[in-house]
């Protein structure tokens, strides 16, 4: 017979199999968007959404926050952004270029971040506020296509332009951050390393 704490111990990783089905998202979102179903695919991007919000809202309120939920949660969020981007530049609705330094930035990241990790020592994601308002800037790009594409929000050519250069400047000057926040810190922990 299982005890109480036995079963509130098992609920714990309730968040984390929330955010890995979260994952599962991303192919049928880049299908959707590359078979042109964008009414489909805006309500992938409602349940993820939901998702987030419900996974992080269950490990704030009952304490159940870990290292690994702390990493698969933003990896579920990029993921689901990278997914976006790619297939919305498939689908004609945004330049190359974007998509480039959307997937550059991230890509620097995780190599930066595994380097740190193996090199330095174990990594804890901080996202900055930077970060925070580029990848608010994406989710808000991203819908705001959809949107237009599925005929919901027919919005200006002018907003697409807006939104396209807003995400192409957080994106840029938010990895310039990263590279010399955490390149501050290696050298700060080696250096504690070596006194």
């Amino acid at each position: 017979m299982t005890s109480a704490s036995d079963s509130r111990s098992a609920w714990r990783h309730l968040p984390n199999a929330i955010t890995l089905a979260r994952i599962a998202l991303v192919a049928p979102l880049v299908w959707l968007i590359a078979h042109r179903r964008f009414e489909a695919a805006l309500v992938v991007v409602a349940v993820a959404g939901a998702s987030d919000a419900l996974d992080g809202l269950l490990a704030k309120r009952f304490g159940w926050r870990s290292w690994l939920g702390g990493v698969l949660d933003p990896l579920a969020d990029k993921l689901l952004l990278v997914a976006s981007f790619v297939s919305l530049y498939l689908a004609g609705a945004i330049p190359g270029w974007l998509v480039w330094l959307v997937v550059g930035r991230d890509l620097v990241i995780a190599i930066g971040a595994t380097a740190y990790h193996f090199l330095v020592g174990r990594v804890v994601p901080q996202p900055s506020l930077l970060s925070k308002v580029t990848t608010f800037l994406q989710i808000v790009c991203a819908l705001a296509l959809l949107l237009k594409l599925s005929g919901v929000l027919p919005l200006p050519d002018a907003v697409d332009a807006t939104l396209v250069w807003l995400v192409a400047l957080a994106t840029v000057a938010s990895g310039v951050h990263y590279i010399v926040v955490w390149s501050f810190k290696a050298a700060n922990a080696r250096r504690r390393n070596n006194a």
